[in-house]
């Protein structure tokens, strides 16, 4: 319990300080990545912090900036040339030396997902979650071995969900990626959970 307790009070003092700096510039944004499929789905263990947020290019670096008012430094010795480069902001909360990393979205469905994000209430932090459904379409997409086990995880933990807007989305990823296994292996997920629930 003591260790467990260890990993997650940091991460905790690092959602906090995240979520009120969001919160307090107004910047669109959602915590994703594995503390999300951790609070959506079954928990796991993660020790680091993934966030999409909606932010004008013209607006990084004061961004950049006001981060460091919560605690937020750069890992990289020019944050802002790699971020032009991969669209992500590596940083560090210093209080609690858990890395965040930012990604910067501009694809419709992720200003959509942020949109219709909630702020829920866990150990006392209110945090900006993406629906269900949005957080299974970023990780069919990321498509590595954790993802699918995350989504196996929140296809178990959500039987009812919009599986025609997941479908959509991936479908429209898939043929803009030219990665058809993509949605494919998605169905085979929800096929195999199906088979899974039903009574023998």
């Amino acid at each position: 319990m003591a260790e467990r307790q260890e990993v997650i009070a940091p991460l905790v003092a690092a959602l906090r300080d995240l979520a009120t700096w969001l919160y307090d510039t107004q910047v669109p944004g959602i915590i994703i990545g594995g503390v999300a499929a951790s609070l959506l789905g079954r928990p796991r263990v993660t020790r680091d912090v993934d966030a999409l947020v909606i932010v004008d290019e013209k607006e990084w670096e004061l961004f950049l900036v006001n981060g460091q008012t919560y605690g937020f430094v750069p890992r990289l010795s020019e944050p802002l040339k790699f971020a032009h480069q991969a669209r992500v902001l590596l940083l560090r909360h210093e209080t609690s030396g858990i890395d965040i990393d930012i990604a910067f979205g501009a694809l419709p469905f992720e200003a959509e997902s942020i949109s219709r994000a909630t702020w829920r209430t866990i150990g006392g932090v209110s945090l900006p979650l993406p629906a269900v459904e949005d957080l299974i379409i970023m990780k069919a997409i990321a498509h590595r071995p954790r993802d699918i086990v995350d989504i196996e995880s929140l296809l178990d933990t959500h039987p009812r969900l919009d599986l025609r807007r997941v479908r959509r989305w991936v479908g429209e990823f898939a043929t803009a990626l030219d990665a058809p296994e993509l949605l494919q292996d998605f169905n085979t997920l929800v096929t195999q959970r199906r088979k899974k629930r039903k009574p023998s």
